[in-house]
């Protein structure tokens, strides 16, 4: 059977990952702390036909030999960690961080969870929660009669309350980073969750120990090229194409030798 048949399928199965990565790119453009995704491939085995260096004759070496590579396979997924565009929303919850750092959100099951997106609200109890009711760590409560809550660069918290004009502390936003973040593990709902190849979170005050500071009234856009991913988009669509005419030719040949004993 002729190699190319298969060698060509793998191309095709990779360009099919390709775009699978770049759909759900463009499907968040608008999501709140979105890091955009990245297919890196690397080629497979190749099958040695003639050795390079190998001798052809008394004191003769072939210099390059012939080598016939048998694919391509996608190697990983990588999330892009580039700081998205700030947009101002004016919502004392909305927070940004500018630089490196995570939200830290637990989960319901007791796992700490990290997030870029600052979309806060407040629940029933008065808790800073995420959109999904996830509350931030530490845990913030704001009093019911607060009429305007302040949140510094280094993430102190303070309220005013009603009949008062003094501002009073309830609490610090900390912020945690990964020495490799792009060993985090997407779990959907904005989060990621740490593992072996993250490496374990560093926590810390906003602008103290490499941590980014924090920006109130403001979120994180996507970080997306929505120009870029089409332009990846067009470019694994042809290669795919390239990659069913190499099938289509193989085929052809493979059609050429079964006429042949007609």
């Amino acid at each position: 059977m002729i190699r190319s048949l298969y060698t060509a399928a793998t191309g095709m199965e990779a360009q099919r990952l390709n775009i699978d990565v770049v759909a759900n790119n463009l499907a968040n453009v608008n999501t709140t702390g979105f890091k955009r995704a990245r297919a890196d491939f690397q080629d497979l085995l190749y099958q040695d036909v003639k050795e390079p260096g190998a001798e052809s004759a008394e004191g003769l070496q072939i210099p390059s030999g012939i080598q016939v590579g048998l694919g391509v396979r996608t190697v990983a997924v990588q999330k892009i960690f580039e700081q998205g565009d700030f947009v101002s929303t004016g919502n004392q919850l909305d927070l940004v961080i500018e630089g490196d750092g995570f939200f830290q959100v637990p989960k319901p099951d007791g796992e700490m969870a990290y997030t870029r997106a600052g979309a806060f609200k407040l629940d029933s109890e008065g808790r800073v929660v995420t959109s999904d009711g996830y509350p931030v760590e530490p845990a913030l409560t704001i009093p019911t009669n607060t009429t305007s809550i302040t949140v510094g660069t280094d993430g102190k918290v303070t309220v005013t309350q009603a009949g008062s004009n003094t501002p009073s502390e309830v609490g610090r936003i900390t912020l945690a980073r990964f020495s490799n973040p792009a060993g985090l593990k997407s779990i959907g709902r904005n989060l990621f969750t740490a593992t072996d190849s993250s490496g374990e979170a560093i926590t810390g005050n906003p602008g103290a120990d490499g941590m980014g500071t924090v920006a109130q009234g403001f979120l994180e856009n996507s970080n997306v090229n929505v120009v870029e991913e089409m332009v990846n988009m067009i470019v694994s669509q042809r290669a795919y194409e390239i990659n069913s005419k190499a099938v289509t030719a193989s085929d052809e040949m493979l059609q050429v030798i079964n006429n042949l004993i007609r």
